[in-house]
């Protein structure tokens, strides 16, 4: 059985997990704030929720948490370590901490190669802001079981410990 990973949403549909955003408006405040003016610069990124859809849709949430994400091709030129077939692999394995890997979309119109999401560099964005802000764009929207697959790639990335001595190992 084929198992599908993303599906076309149209504009009137609800933002959920899962959902591919495209040129999103991210605010990035200053490294430092003082009694000036503060100035704020504003990036636009190729995005996904990471929000859980349930919190979308029953407004228990003012801020949805994206992350951003690159094309396979667009991260090598970032950082060309990754164009060899042992790292490509190692995404596919989940083994590059702070980032994950989805499938390539093969949807008209929305074709795209694999894409890395970063989970290293996540923002919050104002829900209602981002309802208007998709109100006209169709979107790619990430299926179960994979989109489930990704929420637990962030959680593992998010909820990591580093302990200050491990427990030595058995012989």
């Amino acid at each position: 059985m084929s198992y599908p990973w993303y599906e076309f949403v149209d504009s009137t549909t609800e933002i959920q997990q899962g959902d591919r955003i495209e040129n999103c408006p991210i605010i990035i405040p200053p490294n430092k704030i003082g009694e000036e003016d503060i100035e704020v610069e504003i990036i636009e990124y190729n995005v996904v929720v990471l929000s859980q859809s349930c919190d979308l849709e029953n407004d228990k949430i003012d801020i949805a948490l994206v992350a951003p994400y690159w094309t396979f091709s667009e991260i090598e030129k970032i950082k060309p370590e990754y164009t060899s077939k042992r790292n490509k692999n190692k995404f596919r394995e989940g083994l590059i901490p702070g980032y994950h890997l989805l499938d390539k979309c093969d949807l008209d119109k929305f074709k795209s190669d694999y894409i890395i999401v970063d989970f290293k560099n996540i923002y919050g964005v104002d829900l209602q802001f981002l309802r208007e802000y998709v109100k006209d764009k169709k979107r790619i929207r990430l299926l179960p079981p994979y989109r489930e697959h990704l929420s637990q790639a962030f959680a593992r990335h998010f909820m990591r410990v580093g302990l200050p001595s491990g427990i030595p190992q058995f012989t």
